[in-house]
Order: C-alpha cells, then structure tokens, then sequence
C-alpha cells in the first residue's frame, strides 16, 4: 500500500510532465478504436443492407457472380428467360415470384452530358421498380415511371447532383443511349452506402440493358409462411432443373459480405500497421519520459533505499506510475476513437458513401483491447527505466548529480548496435542481389528490421558523431549560443538518440516510398517513351469496357490515320507439354497494335502473331510449357470454340507496359467467337495523321462528348495520370504516417520540457552571469532543431536505402530506373528543421519565465 500511494504522489506531482506521454498513449489507442470502430460499423451497415434486400430465394442465369454484379466484358448483363418466372411459381413453398432486370454495366449522364456516377467507387446501378426494391425504398417525390420516357432516381444521388421532377437524363449502355426524364424520387428506408440508383419501367430496362424484352437478370422468390429458405432453394432447384443459379438470402448476403470484408480488412490491417508505427514511436518518447524522471529524482529514490525500500518496492513504484498513465492514456483514447470513427463516418458521407450513425457498433472487444494494448505498452517501455531506478544505491542520496552511466553498459550497446546494423545491411545486399522477388521480399523485410533496431540501438554511438557534425554546419554560425546548445544535445546520447529514434521511424518509411513511388514513375514514364507508338489512349478509367456506339464515334474522327482495337478474351490452353491452363486470357487486337506497342521480343515478330489462327506467348509462359516458335497451342475460348493456334512470337518478361500478355488478332477471335459473345473493347489506340497531332487531339474529345465515361489521353497525359495516381497513395500513406511524426514531436516537446526542469539550476546561473531570456530561448530552440535534424537525418539516409533496395526487386518486374525525389528529400529536411523550432516553442518559453534566483535555489 505505501508503493502505491508514493506511486500515486509522484504521478500526480509529475502529471503536468506526463501529460505529453499521455497524449501520445491516447493517439495511438485513439487511432487503433477508432479504426474498429469504423469497420465495424460498415461491416453493420452492409450486414443489414445486404439482409433487408435480397428476397428469401434469388434465381439467377448459371453465368451469373455469387454477388449479383451484372459486369461483364460483353457490357450486357447474363440473362434467363422470362418463362422461367412462371416455372418458379408453380413450384411448392412459392408465395410470390417476381422478375428483375438491372446492370451495372451503365453510366447515368444528366442533360449537359455531366456523370450521375458516385465518387466513392460504389456502383452506378439501373433496373426496374420492384416489389424488392419497394421494402428499401420510398416513393417520396413524384411516381415510378410508367413508359419509356420516364425513370426514378435515388434521393440522395438527386440531392447530389440537385435533379429535380422533368430534368433529362441519359442512360448509356453497350445497346446505345436511352433518354428520360426525371418521374419521381424515392428515399432509402435503410442507410445507403452510396451507390447511384436509377428505376425504369421492366419493358423499358430489358430494352435499353439487355436490348430486347422477355428476359430478366434474376428473379426474387418469396417463400409461403412456414417454409424456410433451404427447403425453398431445394424446390425452385428441382422444378428448374440445371443451368440456374439459385441461392438463398443468406448465400446472398454472405457472398456481397464477403466482397465488402475484402476491402474492408485491407483497410483495417493497414490503418492498425499505421497506428503500430505510431506505438512503436510512442515507446521512445515513454522511455525517455521515465528515464529522466527517474534520473531527476535519484536524490529522493535514493533516500527511500536508505530508509529500508528494496529494489524490487522502487522498481514497482516506477511501473505503477507507467501503469496509471497507460490506464489514463488508453480510456481516454477509447473515447477520442469513437469520435475519431465518427469523424471517419462523416468523411466518407462527403465523397458520396453515407453511413449512419445509428448503425455506430462499438464491440466489447475494442475499448478493451484499446486498454489491454495501450497499458501493455506503456508499461513495457517504462521497464528499463525501472529497472535502473531499482539498481540506485542509497550512496546517490549524498549526491546532486544522478548515478553515473554504466560505461560497461554503453559498449555491450554500441557492439550490439553495430552487428544489427551490419546483419540489416547484408540482408538489403541479399535482396539487391536476389534474382527472384519472393526470395528478394524476404530478405528486404528482414534487412529493414535488423536496419532499423540496429539504428535504434546504436543512436547514442551516432548522436555523439552526427549531432558535431550537424553543429559545425548549423549551429556554429550562432555563436556562443549555437555552442551551448550542441553541448546541451551532446550531454546525454543516450536521451538524444532515443529522441532522434522516434522522428527517424516515420521519416524512413517516407524517403522509402518517395523513392519507391518516384521510380515507379520514372520506370513507367521510360517504359512508355519506348514501347507505346500510338498518339492518344481511350479508356474507361474504372475498368469498364467501350461502348460499340463510341467506338464508332471515335473511328469517325478527322485527322486520324489509325484507330486500334484491344479486347481481353478468358481462355482454356491446353499446351504442348499436356498441361491445362485455365483462366488464362488472351489479348485480342487489330495489326496495327504492333505498331502501337513496340515490345521486345526474344523470338519471332509481334506482327506475324496477328495473322490467320496465329498468337503470341510471353517468355515465362513458354518456358513453363515448352513452346517454341511453331508450337501449336488448344485455345478453348469462353462462349466460344476451340482453336488450335500457332505460336509466332514470345515475348520479353523485361517490360512493364502489357507484361505478361499473350496476343491474337480480333480476326482470329471471331473466327470463334460468336458475335453477341465477343466481349467490347477494354482500350481503344489513335494516331494522328502527320503534322495533326493537336487538332486530332481536339477532335477526339468532341468526338467523345456524348460519352464523358470515357477519357482521352495522349502520353503526356497518361504519364501526368500515373504519376497523380501514385502521388495519391503516397499522399494517402503520407497522412497516416503523420500520427507517427505528430507523436514523435511530443516526444521532443517532451524531453526539451523535462530537460529544461533538470537543467532549472544551471539555467538560473547562467542567467545570473549575463544569459539573456532571448539568448536562452534560442538555445534551447537550437538544440530542438539539432535532434531533429538528427533524427531526419538518420530517417532520411535509411529510407532510401531500403527505398533503392526495392527498386532492385522491381527491377525484376520491368520496372528498371532508380529516381531519387530530391526534392521531396529536401523539403522534408527542412520542414525537419521547423519541426524542431516548432518543438522547442512552450519549454523555451517556460524557461525563459524562470525567476533567476528561485532557479539557483533549486536542488
């Protein structure tokens, strides 16, 4: 009881010192709940979304996706007849048996040709109104349509896009554009994740989606009172016999379910992976917490060893105080994580995907793994300042200095140091040097583990060097100030270079994704200067495939010498060696694609794979199956036929654009493809006539107007859009990294603060010898900004060593130069530098508030 009420004294005596550590603790449970809190909260969402509106039985055509999604390379959805309906309702258990058609393979334009599409990925979906859709939806403004002119829009994709009753809007799908006008306005009764609804008459959708009547896409079977959905799928099975999908409310919901907890635990393991960086970042600032009150209160543990405590009594006073602070930290946190999924909720209400708060799900689990991880942690941090607290001798209580530093201690530290360190470097050589990516991985992974440990634990051995050397450069052109504060960094190594540690973390894994991300580009950016020949590139950029009716718009534009076709067909092969590949695809496209794209070979010409009954095969694939050129390859095309192919080309595995393809003629694919089987086009190429290369440009994109889903690019866009594409991740990575860097400045905040409070006598001196306020807030600023410099010093320089590391693995993927972002490297440094200053701000000015006197009085 006495541990625990001196524990508790000393926590509250110190608690404006803990505060920091505390905040850091709470940010980083905040950041772990809150992102629980979050996904679980979607994964409900869904869960009753998906529950509420699948019917008790849903039929659907044999090619159809567990899911229901209607995508598909054709653009028209998989069908069943509309004979199927009354076939389902004479079968036993049957109440009710509706048919439905809808797609997703779709865009929604208003009248000045503006997308209707959702901005947060979700789908853009158009059907007919539906007793189905009825029990989500309400009619709240105007009437279901009634006739091909007329169709229903979702309230919150009205609201979005400000339609009201009358306004025009555009259906286009693969059969051409159906225009509409605005009939009514229905509202979910249910929380809409946001996907864009649009609702047409049933003759109405079978006309413009599928492009005839008498079929539908699925047909929802309701079940007579009494008959569960198992004994109902086996009934509907029975009367339809095969070649039907039939599937249950449950199979339902669990197939979309399971789509949605994909995405989901992506995102989930990655915001946890964050949040870990930002604990392990945490636990310097802990260490260093405990290791200078510890070392400010030798005097009074040493007292207390004098009176009769033992080691073991001040080692558990130490860790509980760690314990109360992580038990501070972590409630706290649990709260600020609900409102941090909160805040989460309403961001993703203002790109389009509306999550309810009334669907808010705070599992048990979470406060209390919040708590159990945050205490844990803190409390494990702060053992090694214990431990030394308990190894004080009553001796020190005659001494105004802490116990002098096991110099034994410092060594076994610098030599184990410089062997992780060492092991790490060879691991990064290993993977440089690694000929397969897999083995390379691993040896990337364990480098930069063994790298970073190694550069934790040999901080104080570098602080001692790095830190001179930076003081040379920085700090020596502010006199005898900038002197003070190198030797004020320099008094302890060991407190600088956990501090310097913690800023390092976050920094490293910046300077390694810049570099990874700008080589990315810069090896995709050569790739295409080399390989693409064409002028402009088409495309959907959701993946979608282009419509018949664009294709001829775009083929009917002046000043183009040639436009170039590219389809993606799933095959069978049956190769030489015997063996069956399945889901394989083929790349169908005209002749002139071998002009468009200039890939290397290692046998034969691309051009001779574009000829009658003809294929290419990448280098990998021919050497698994023995394929030489001459080879003759089975080719089971989906919907299709079989063919036996010749093999006219292998191609490099030494490229980035199109690696891996394996190419056809179009000619040659509908030789076995039926017609109303071949799938659109996926890409679309154009090159200009000589000297047109701007007008063309130009033309194409009026050319497009009618259909904005599609996007015209010639290569100085496509780079521009890669290299967006990228800087968006790494934008994205870059803000979650921030929790990291956020908790490391409080680590430097902190030790400036708890150091000014060590250093209160000598500061009260050195005012009393002429120091001015000014003087000592500059120093003080000074010897912030130095540990950061340090600390992103050491980030920096080990970030783009793993970062040129990765780059070597790439390389075995094409993508084969190395770019250093200078820039961002620099201004990283730099901003370091405010950082620090920004640190620096509140100890510097508590210091320079000291009352001179009341400071030299000080024990």
């Amino acid at each position: 009881m006495t541990v625990l009420k001196t524990s508790l004294r000393n926590f509250l005596a110190h608690k404006g010192r803990m505060a920091l550590s505390a905040i850091a603790v709470l940010l980083s449970v905040a950041f772990v709940c809150g992102t629980l809190v979050f996904t679980d909260t979607m994964n409900t969402t869904f869960d009753k979304l998906f529950q509420v509106t699948s019917s008790d039985v849903t039929v659907s055509p044999k090619g159809a996706s567990d899911t229901g999604e209607t995508t598909s390379d054709t653009g028209k959805p998989p069908v069943l007849p509309a004979a199927v309906v009354g076939k389902i309702e004479r079968a036993p258990g049957v109440k009710s048996a509706e048919g439905t058609v809808f797609s997703t393979s779709v865009t929604v334009v208003d009248g000045d040709k503006e997308k209707l599409s959702p901005t947060s990925g979700a789908p853009t979906i158009v059907g007919n109104w539906n007793a189905n859709d009825a029990r989500t939806m309400k009619i709240t403004t105007g009437a279901a349509p009634r006739g091909s002119g007329q169709i229903m829009v979702d309230a919150d994709t009205a609201k979005k896009h400000q339609l009201k009753l009358g306004d025009d809007i555009g259906v286009i799908t693969a059969v051409g554009t159906h225009q509409a006008r605005v009939s009514g306005i229905a509202t979910f009764t249910v929380t809409n994740p946001g996907a864009a609804i649009f609702y047409l008459d049933t003759k109405t959708a079978q006309q413009a989606l599928v492009g005839r009547t008498g079929v539908f896409t699925n047909v929802n079977v309701t079940a007579d009172r009494g008959v569960t959905d198992a004994r109902l799928k086996r009934d509907v099975s029975t009367a339809l016999g095969t070649g039907y999908k039939v599937q249950t409310a449950k199979e339902v919901a669990d197939a979309n379910q399971q789509d949605v907890k994909s995405f989901l635990d992506v995102m989930r393991y990655a915001m946890l992976g964050f949040a870990g960086i930002a604990f392990l970042v945490g636990i310097f600032l802990i260490i260093n917490t405990f290791s200078m009150l510890v070392a400010q209160r030798t005097r009074e543990i040493g007292l207390m060893r004098a009176i009769g405590s033992s080691r073991r009594q001040v080692n558990r006073s130490v860790l509980i105080e760690a314990l109360l602070l992580g038990v501070v930290g972590s409630v706290l946190g649990v709260g600020a994580g609900v409102g941090i999924a909160v805040g989460l909720m309403k961001l993703m209400g203002q790109i389009g995907m509306h999550l309810s708060t009334d669907d808010l799900t705070v599992a048990w689990t979470t406060p209390v793994a919040g708590v159990v991880l945050g205490v844990v942690v803190t409390v494990l941090a702060a053992y090694l300042p214990a431990r030394r607290a308990g190894k004080i001798s009553p001796m020190a209580a005659l001494r105004d200095a802490g116990a002098p530093a096991d110099a034994r201690a410092g060594v076994i530290r610098a030599v184990i140091g410089l062997v992780l360190t060492g092991a790490g470097a060879a691991s990064l050589a290993a993977a440089a040097a690694s000929d397969h990516a897999t083995t390379g991985s691993a040896w990337l992974g364990l480098g930069i583990v063994l790298s970073l440990i190694g550069f934790v634990v040999i901080g104080p051995l570098l602080a001692s060097g790095v830190v001179r050397v930076l003081g040379a450069i920085v700090l020596r052109v502010f006199g005898p100030v900038g002197r003070m504060a190198e030797r004020n960094a320099l008094r302890n190594p060991r407190r600088t270079g956990a501090t310097g540690a913690a800023l390092m973390i976050g920094l490293a894994l910046v300077a390694c994704l810049s570099v990874v991300g700008s080589s990315m580009v810069a090896s995709a950016t050569d790739q295409l200067d080399k390989t693409v020949g064409a002028d402009f590139i088409v495309q959907n950029d959701n993946g979608s495939v282009i419509t018949p009716q664009a294709v001829d718009a775009l083929k009917g534009t002046p000043g183009l010498q040639r436009v170039t076709e590219y389809k993606v067909l799933p095959v069978t092969m049956t190769t030489p060696d015997g063996k069956v590949s399945k889901n394989e695809s083929l790349n169908a496209a005209d002749p002139s694609y071998a002009e468009d794209l200039r890939t290397k070979t290692v046998q034969g010409d691309l051009a001779d794979a574009y000829g009658a009954d003809s294929m290419s095969v990448f280098a990998g694939f021919a050497k698994d199956h023995g394929i030489k050129l001459g080879s003759r390859v089975d080719v089971a095309f989906k919907g299709g036929r079989t063919a036996e192919l010749t093999v006219r080309a292998i191609t490099s595995d030494e490229v980035v654009v199109d690696k891996g393809a394996m190419y056809v003629s179009i000619a040659t694919a509908k030789k076995y493809v039926p017609a109303d089987r071949m799938p659109l086009d996926l890409l679309l190429f154009a090159t200009a006539k000589e000297g047109q290369q701007d007008a063309a440009y130009k033309a194409l994109k009026a050319s497009l107007h009618d259909y904005p889903q599609y996007t015209v690019r010639d290569q100085t866009d496509y780079k521009q859009a890669l290299k967006d594409q990228i800087g968006q991740l790494l934008n994205l990575i870059y803000g979650l990294l921030a929790l990291a860097i956020i908790v490391a400045v409080l680590g430097v905040v902190n030790t400036l603060a708890l150091s000014v409070v060590e250093r209160t006598r000598e500061i009260g001196l050195m005012r009393a010898i002429g120091l001015s306020r000014r003087q000592l807030r500059r120093m003080i600023r000074l010897e912030s900004v130095v540990i950061a410099l340090f600390g992103a010093l050491l980030g920096l320089g080990l970030g783009m060593g793993w970062g040129a590391t990765a780059q070597k693995l790439l390389a075995l993927q094409g993508l084969k130069v190395l770019d250093i972002p200078w820039p961002t490297i620099i201004t990283v440094f730099v901003a370091s530098a405010f950082v620090g200053l920004f640190a620096a701000l509140i100890p510097a000015f508590r210091a320079g508030r000291m009352n001179v006197l009341s400071a030299i009085a000080t024990e």
